[in-house]
């Protein structure tokens, strides 16, 4: 692994530096510099707030392709009722906040930490970072967040308050932008995304898809 210079924006080619389990580099800092190259490299931060900063390129990539993604007849039917609505970068500080404080199945405590919540709301003051708000009765019940790439979405963390709601605004952000998103980056394996679609694809893959999407190459 490759201790990350804090005065320097760099890291190591992820195309022919597996790290360790998928662990690039450690250290470094959270400023939107360091964290856009990042992204635009195939490499994200995760780590425990109380921990050192680690950053990661798995192989294989859970990614899930537009084409591919699959709907329930529950939720066909939940969609065709209207049981929630959504909007787009309505409350982006809110959505992250959720997606800090909401309780997860076997998971103790956070990995997001404010100093990369901070750091994520400026990258969407810039345009950089996006979100998606899922609503029921006027309150917000579920959404998602992530950073866009050329043609491809990179996800970074979802909440739902209620049933179905981070399901649903999954689904309605993939049939909303399915002709001009080329992948979405899912970065890791979830059954619940799973259940939608999402696959693992060979890491060099996922990178040359990336790599099409941005001006680093």
């Amino acid at each position: 692994m490759v201790r990350l210079d804090k005065n320097e924006i760099s890291f190591p080619d992820p195309e022919i530096y597996d790290g360790h389990e998928g662990i690039i580099a450690f250290g470094g800092d959270l400023s939107l510099e360091r964290i856009w190259f990042a992204y635009q490299l195939g490499i994200f931060p995760w780590y425990n707030p109380d921990e050192e900063i680690l950053w990661w390129c798995p192989d294989p990539r859970f990614v899930l392709f537009p084409d591919e993604l699959k709907i329930s007849k529950s939720m066909k039917k939940i969609l065709h009722h209207n049981i929630f609505t959504f909007t787009e970068n309505q409350n982006f500080r809110e959505v992250i906040a959720n997606c800090q404080q909401i309780t997860r199945k076997d998971q103790n405590g956070t990995w997001l930490s404010d100093e990369l919540m901070h750091s994520f709301i400026k990258l969407h003051e810039y345009g950089l970072a996006r979100s998606v708000e899922v609503w029921q009765n006027n309150e917000l019940v579920g959404g998602f967040y992530g950073l866009q790439i050329g043609n491809v979405f990179c996800g970074e963390s979802m909440f739902a308050k209620v049933s179905n709601a981070s399901k649903a605004g999954f689904i309605h952000f993939v049939q909303t932008y399915r002709d001009t998103l080329d992948l979405i980056d899912c970065q890791s394996h979830t059954p619940h995304l799973e259940s939608l679609g999402a696959r693992s694809i060979p890491k060099k893959d996922f990178l040359k898809i990336l790599y099409k999407n941005n001006e680093r190459r």
